[in-house]
Formats: structure tokens, sequence, C-alpha cells
């Protein structure tokens, strides 16, 4: 935060606390005081949301560690016990199970909603890698937390995912035996595969640290893509403004996923889980959680395995490359029309990216991800520079509170 604290301490402790660790003053200028923005709109609650999601896995996670056992012979049990006898153990395993997809959930949309806003252009540059990097560290840890059940599809899961490895050249079968701790996935996997999804959601801490203050250094966009130039006009203070309506779309947002958590919480899941893993019998169909079937998808599409790894990573890594490939002035898509077309229809490709990774690669489903796949890559790397050279935008209000009094006297 930039200048002095709006914050007095009225105490005689708070004054000695601020002289020597000024931490409550830093509460009140980040999450008080701090100047928001007020043309915000409600999906603008998803970092809220993302936030309590994250502090609901860790809490649930380690409760689960307590109980759980990393051991090939004994895992399976394991998990059937947290459901079975342990106290509430079958709520806070569903819960955990369940929270991952309404992170990924809750990320997706953020991470949508920043597209169309254009929260990853100058000055957000850094704050959108950030973000980049703490989605690739969450699929790092959701696929590691998928193997723990060690049910059919955890180790197959782990023994097609691992073996990509294998694919790079020279150092791919060392590399894939470092990761397996062996020749395939046997009881070091496990443990190690346990150790980080331990460790990994508190390194997303420290960079969505990271990521927080990136965005109290730049402030935050808005639906108009507009920056702030009068703090009193342009914005209001983030709380309670901000605060009541994080609050109020966490509280919808709790809804949806205590009804997937009390009601259907094996809907996302697959049987073949609650099938212990057996090295000997291959399931039909492996497939990966919903919240990575676009990038399976992707990996299925081209038939050469060291291309097809290389477009995984590529599609996930190519997203923090967007503030140089979309070098549009106007941020926000509310005033681009051709780009605002572009986003929806790839939208509508990650979506069915999402369905054909659940799909057998073969027929009629390859050819439509390839297809996908290709146009996945050409969006970014063709689609959005021409957009940005070529497209004419709508004009753009002078200022956040000029937007704001239009959009009041058109609803008037």
């Amino acid at each position: 935060m930039d200048g002095h604290s709006k914050y007095t301490p009225k105490s005689g402790f708070a004054r000695w606390l601020e002289r020597r660790l000024p931490l409550i003053s830093f509460m009140y200028d980040s999450f008080v005081a701090y100047p928001t923005p007020k043309n915000l709109n409600y999906m603008w609650t998803f970092g809220a949301i993302l936030s309590f999601m994250l502090v609901a896995q860790i809490v649930t996670g380690v409760v689960l560690a307590m109980h759980y056992t990393p051991e090939t012979t004994l895992a399976f049990d394991s998990v059937e016990k947290i459901m079975r006898d342990v106290n509430w153990g079958w709520a806070l395993r569903y819960a955990h199970a369940n929270g991952a997809s309404m992170f990924f959930l809750a990320v997706y949309l953020h991470i949508f909603r920043g597209m169309y806003y254009g929260s990853y252009k100058e000055p957000r540059e850094v704050l959108w890698i950030l973000g980049v990097v703490i989605f690739m560290v969450m699929m790092a840890t959701g696929f590691l937390g998928y193997v723990l059940p060690w049910g059919q599809m955890s180790f197959w899961a782990a023994t097609v995912i691992t073996n990509l490895f294998s694919a790079i050249p020279i150092v791919g079968t060392s590399i894939t035996t470092w990761l397996l701790g062996g020749y395939s996935v046997d009881n070091p996997t496990l443990n190690r595969f346990f150790a980080l999804h331990y460790l990994l959601p508190f390194i997303i801490v420290a960079i969505v640290a990271l990521h927080v203050w990136a965005l109290h250094v730049t402030g935050q966009n808005n639906p108009t893509g507009v920056e702030v130039k009068d703090v009193k006009k342009d914005t209001v203070p983030f709380t309670p403004y901000a605060t009541l309506k994080d609050g109020f779309a966490i509280g919808a947002f709790l809804v949806l996923y205590a009804w997937m958590t009390f009601f259907v919480p094996n809907y996302l899941g697959h049987p073949d889980n609650y099938i212990e893993a057996n090295p000997l019998v291959t399931p039909p169909h492996i497939v990966p959680e919903w919240y990575f079937l676009p990038f399976y998808a992707i990996l299925r599409a081209i038939p050469n395995k060291l291309l097809g790894v290389i477009a995984l990573f590529l599609s996930i890594l190519i997203a923090a490359a967007l503030p140089w490939l979309d070098k549009s002035p106007i941020k926000s898509g509310s005033y681009r029309p051709l780009f605002r077309r572009f986003y929806w229809v790839f939208v509508a490709v990650c979506i069915g990216l999402g369905y054909l990774g659940a799909q057998p690669a073969e027929g009629v489903y390859l050819w439509l991800a390839r297809l996908f796949s290709f146009y996945y890559f050409l969006h970014y790397v063709i689609i959005l520079p021409f957009l940005a050279k070529y497209e004419k935008p709508e004009p753009l209000p002078e200022s956040i509170d000029s937007a704001v009094a239009a959009k009041e006297v058109s609803h008037a």
C-alpha cells in the first residue's frame, strides 16, 4: 500500500504493537480502508470464494491426514476406515473431495472473468502470471490427491500421467524412475505423493500472498477496464461494500458446496475408485477428474507422445503469455464487439474439450478433440493478436464514476 496508513490505534496495547509490528494497520489498510472500484460486479467475488475454499481444503486435509496411512497395502482400507469409523470422517472426506471440485470451478470462473475483462493487461502482468503459477500448483496438488485413495482409477491415472515424462528425450526414463521411486507405481510413489500433496497447499498459500500483494500494488481492475482517476469518486472502501458482497457470494457458493457434499457426494467421482488398486487389471477407460479433462483431451488428440506432452504443458503455460499476445489498449471485452464473439467461442471450445476428454479416444471424438485443440491454440496465437491490431472498439467511458452514473440513468 502506498502512503501512510489511515489506521489510528485507540488502545494502549494497539499503540504499543503498532510501533513494533504494524500488523493491525496492515490488515486495516488491506481489508477495511482499501479503495475498491465502485462498479465491481459479482464476478469479482471469486477471489474471496477461492480464499475460503483454500482454507477449507487445508483444514479438512490436515484432519484427514491424521487418519490416512500412505502405504499400498493399507491406504485403501484407511480411507474406508475414515468413512466408516472416524467420527464425521465421511463428512470430512466428502467435503475435501468435493471441495477440490468446487475449488477448480471457482478458479475457472475467476480465470475466464480475468480473460473477458482484460485483467492480465498492463500494469497487472505479474498479478496474472502469479495466478497462472497458482493454477499450475493447484493442478499438481489435485493430481497428487487423486492418487491417495488408492483405488483403480487412482492407480492407473498415476501410471498414465507419470509415464508421460518418459517421452522426454534422453532424460525421460530417469525422471520417471525418480518420480515413481522405482520402475512402477508402488509404495515409494504413494509415500512421496502423500508428502507432496500435504506440502503444496502451503506453497499455494505463499503464492496467494504474493498474488494479493501484487493486487494491492496495482489496484483492482473493473468491468470498464478504465483505471481509477479520482479515488473519492471512483472507489468505495473495501469494508463494508466489498466484504458484504463477498460474504453473500460465499454463502451462495456454500449452498452449492453443501449440496454436493451431503446429497450427491459421489456425482463427480468415478465408481472404479471404490475398487482397490490392482496392477493386474486395467480399467477399460482411464479418465482423470473433470477439472483435468480439457488438457487430457489435448494430450490424447496428438498421436505423437512427445508432442502431446508438449501441447499439454503449453496449453497451460500459454495463458501466462496473454499480456503480450493481446496488446489491445482496451482492457474490457465489454467495449470490444469482435473480441466478445471469439471469447464465447473459446469458452465453448474449452467446455467441448472437457466433454471430449471424458470420451474414448477414438472415432469422431478423437477428430473433434483435434479440431478443438487446434482452435484452442489458434485463439491465443492468431486470433487475439489479430483482434488487438485491427478491431475497432466501442467508445470508453471517461471514468468509472461516469460509467456508474450512465448505468443508473439507463436503469431509471
